[in-house]
């Protein structure tokens, strides 16, 4: 036999983390990394937050798993604080991101065709998007690569520009249900959109009865210094999909809408296994403990202005490596005038520091949401030595 009993679909590197320690993780051999990648936006707490994991321990030793035929006092608790801190009426628990964004197509479909309205159900996403793994979720990401080997793709799903409200309007028809959009684009590297283009897709849903769908799974909870990013940009969506963060690195996603938005969700229209389980409810409250308060955000918007100064102070050193910095928060991209996974590679395998690629030649700065100045001062150290390294090979642009 020569596949590998995990499932060959990662490349996945040498590093093997055994152990994390607040801002860093502990690989088999020892290693220290500094883990400005945090999971891809997931440990927000860090790697051993002790109300997070206290929580978990407690409920776990308490009540794991229940069937959602059952009522749930844990979920009903969790919604209700996420319903305080957001815009939503009412929230649909699930294991990931992408059953999030799921949800969402699916209830922007509902939406329409609970008033007999059964053709309207085209979502209008955007280039370099990515919303998911599932079949609907690559359907709806206008990327090749994701494509490939997978097709045919589902039908519903039409393309244009990020950031070009324009070419957006243009595509509107009669099949169309809505915008699915990520106000800032995560894998397609840390795009924020304009103030006038979310603002823009907010009127032209409002014009058209069309429902506007915000995929947070990259850049909510808490990630850019506000609990959504969709506050920073003075509108509200209909239906917006969140996970990562949400469970502090415990599987978890959700699906928030209106009232109005989610008329078309009723008894036996949707449904999970393990969306919504008790302890997935415990650890989402130990993070929103945490973040869910003004205090805390401001603390995220302060340490991502100090860090991103840094950046922008460092990158006018090696004007043949880096072009800008860009993002909200504590979700920022090095935006590269060269191809950024050689890059990450090297500052991971030889200064002990992890970030992560994306599209558009950028690197990802993602660090738990709970770094302090001395974590900032151990980035830029091994963010210098590691560029001052990767430039004496040549590999500059």
């Amino acid at each position: 036999m020569t596949i590998t009993p995990l499932m060959p679909v990662y490349p996945r590197c040498g590093v093997r983390p055994v152990r994390g320690d607040h801002c860093h993780l502990i690989s088999e051999d020892g290693t220290r990394y500094l883990d400005f990648a945090s999971g891809i936006a997931v440990n927000l707490l860090g790697h051993s937050n002790e109300h997070l994991i206290g929580t978990i321990q407690r409920q776990a030793a308490t009540l794991m798993h229940v069937s959602n035929l059952y009522g749930s006092p844990q979920g009903e608790e969790l919604a209700q604080r996420l319903v305080d801190l957001t815009f939503a009426d009412t929230v649909f628990f699930t294991n990931s991101g992408a059953e999030a964004v799921e949800c969402a197509i699916k209830t922007a479909r509902a939406y329409h065709q609970h008033a007999g309205n059964t053709d309207r159900y085209e979502l209008i996403t955007f280039n370099n998007a990515f919303h998911g793994r599932t079949m609907a979720t690559i359907s709806a990401s206008d990327q090749d690569k994701m494509h490939k080997g997978f097709m045919p793709l589902l039908p519903g799903f039409k393309y244009a520009p990020f950031d070009d409200l324009a070419a957006a309007e243009a595509l509107i028809g009669p099949h169309t249900a809505g915008f699915l959009v990520e106000p800032i684009q995560g894998e397609g590297g840390i795009r924020d959109g304009s103030d006038a283009f979310i603002q823009g897709l907010r009127a032209l849903a409002d014009t058209h009865g069309l429902m506007l769908i915000f995929d947070e799974v990259q850049c909510g909870v808490a990630r850019t210094g506000t609990f959504y990013a969709y506050e920073q940009y003075g509108v509200n969506p209909d239906i917006l999909a969140t996970a990562k963060g949400l469970g502090g690195g415990f599987p978890l996603g959700a699906c928030l809408a209106t009232e109005q938005a989610a008329r078309g969700m009723v008894f036996g229209t949707h449904g999970s296994t393990y969306g919504g389980n008790p302890l997935a409810m415990a650890a989402a409250g130990a993070v929103l403990d945490v973040v869910g308060n003004a205090a805390f955000l401001e603390t995220v918007r302060a340490t991502g202005a100090r860090l991103r100064a840094r950046l922008e102070q460092f990158i006018g050193n090696y004007p043949d490596m880096f072009e800008l910095v860009r993002g909200k928060g504590l979700m920022l991209g090095l935006k590269m005038r060269i191809e950024p996974r050689p890059f990450v590679a090297h500052l991971r395998d030889n200064h002990q520091l992890l970030a992560v690629a994306a599209g558009d030649q950028t690197m990802r700065v993602l660090p738990p949401l709970v770094i302090d100045d001395s974590h900032i001062d151990e980035f830029m150290d091994k963010l210098s030595a590691g560029t001052a390294s990767y430039a004496a090979k040549g590999n500059g642009a």
